[in-house]
């Protein structure tokens, strides 16, 4: 049976903080633990991410660290009672001059641009867009509301404007901070929230280079949660190594039924511009605190690895939940069973397309021989493991085994839909090297005596983008 394909992102909390929690969860599939950056100190994230290299090395397996950026905080501030009850049809104002805390007629603002950006007639959505608030006139620093849709508003709940609009940097002082010790702590991935163009991933690369100018440098994933984002998701994709369809806030934006076809393109333009996506947000909401996921939440899990999710995510249902490690072995079965279940044509990804790069062209050529051949496994000696993001765009039966020497490699691969990545120390002789790939494979039991598989390498050996070589060969 060949291995999933879809990978696992899984959120690091109080529910999964502990050494055989984590470890466990890994064992049942995790590739990569989310460490967010809007909860715990500098202090808590290097012991948490030492704690998930360590259970790795046990499980035998690379894990990717993903450091998730807080972003803009564009919330109420406090209340005297720690939250209030509001009605349909009150008044109730937002405050940015407000020092006191708040009640149940006014609130003050963490965000004190509010008043700027907003006008009368606007619609502001609190609390993930449970409580709608209507503008109704703006006297200086205060923004007088009528409650729409009423319920419970607790201390600093998230604010909103329908349309978007809101203009908070992508990147805060605090998340400029937080880069520098995810630097420090060699995550694979940084997730920057809210980037509303490709200017805000573009100063998130420059800031990565200034704290580590000289090293390996995380790969850049761009959270879609504003509605400003999608008139100019390409050139954030293209600015981008990854994308995340972070469909929380953003279905707030853009309003429910719009998500779906969204999440639809998102993954559509990651694949075409060889880029990863991972789909986010409520995918199994339910085991917080149940021990099965409803029937929606399974057919919302199955249909994200039908379009072509490279990785499915668990926020707080692993982080905060009852059932963490049940989830992450349900969320597995799910994707497994989608997988199993996808008809896909190869054939037309190919149909009207060309090919200008050498290595890019090897890539495919692999997918078509194998798929045609009925080979056991694909290949690929690589350096940067841009070779297996090639291969991974494309959907086929046939589980890619990515062979580098290069740890950074290894891990960043790990995200990659039907890449299996493997750390090896490869020959720079090309018939050694392939002796010792074919080796390889035999010892893991992935081919045995008859099997075909294809195989791809670079010569001279040992170049990033030198892939110029497929061969398909038979164990003896």
């Amino acid at each position: 049976m060949n291995p999933r394909a879809t990978k696992i992102v899984a959120t690091l909390g109080p529910a999964s903080n502990t050494p055989e929690i984590l470890y466990a969860m890994i064992e049942a599939g995790v590739n990569v633990v989310r460490l967010n950056f809007s909860h715990g100190t500098a202090d808590e994230h290097r012991q948490r991410a030492a704690m998930v290299r360590a259970a790795a090395q046990r499980a035998g397996r690379e894990v990717a660290i993903m450091a998730d950026l807080q972003g803009p905080k564009i919330r109420v501030g406090k209340f005297a009672q720690g939250r209030v009850l509001l009605q349909a049809g009150q008044a109730f104002v937002l405050d940015a001059a407000r020092t006191q805390p708040g009640d149940e007629a006014a609130v003050g603002l963490d965000y004190k641009n509010l008043p700027d950006e907003v006008q009368a007639g606007d619609v502001l959505l609190l609390n993930d867009g449970l409580i709608v608030l209507q503008v109704l006139r703006l006297e200086g620093a205060a923004v007088h509301t009528q409650v729409v849709q009423g319920g419970e508003l607790s201390n600093h709940k998230g604010i909103n404007k329908r349309g978007g609009g809101l203009t908070a940097p992508a990147l805060t002082a605090k998340d400029m901070e937080d880069l520098k010790v995810a630097i420090a702590l060699e995550v694979d991935f940084v997730a920057v929230s809210f980037p509303k163009d490709a200017a805000d991933m573009e100063l998130a690369r420059q800031l990565c280079l200034l704290a580590n100018p000289y090293g390996a440098q995380p790969a850049l994933i761009a959270k879609i949660e504003r509605a400003e984002a999608i008139p100019v998701l390409e050139s954030i994709v293209l600015a981008s190594d990854g994308i995340m369809v972070a469909r929380g806030d953003l279905a707030v934006e853009v309003g429910n039924a719009a998500v779906p076809a969204l999440q639809k393109r998102m993954i559509r333009l990651a694949h075409t511009h060889d880029r990863f996506v991972i789909t986010a947000t409520q995918m199994m909401e339910s085991m917080i605190h149940a021990p099965m996921p409803t029937r929606a939440e399974v057919s919302d899990v199955a249909n994200a690895v039908l379009d072509g999710s490279d990785a499915v995510m668990l926020s707080a249902e692993t982080a905060a939940g009852k059932f963490p490690l049940e989830t992450v072995r349900e969320m597995a079965l799910i994707c497994e069973a989608a997988e199993r279940a996808d008809q896909h044509d190869l054939e037309s990804d190919f149909s009207g397309k060309a090919f200008t790069r050498i290595d890019q062209s090897i890539a495919m050529g692999a997918l078509f021989t194998a798929s045609h051949l009925g080979a056991k496994a694909i290949v690929a000696l690589t350096e940067s493991g841009s070779t297996a993001l090639w291969m991974s765009r494309h959907k086929v039966r046939i589980p890619i085994y990515a062979l580098t020497p290069r740890l950074r490699a290894q891990r960043r691969m790990a995200v990659y839909r039907n890449v299996h990545p493997l750390l090896v120390d490869s020959s720079t002789d090309r018939d050694t090297a392939l002796a010792q790939a074919e080796q390889h494979l035999i010892g893991r039991g992935i081919v045995q005596s008859g099997d075909v598989y294809a195989i791809t390498c670079g010569e001279p050996m040992g170049t990033p983008g030198g892939t110029n070589m497929l061969r398909i060969s038979r164990v003896e």
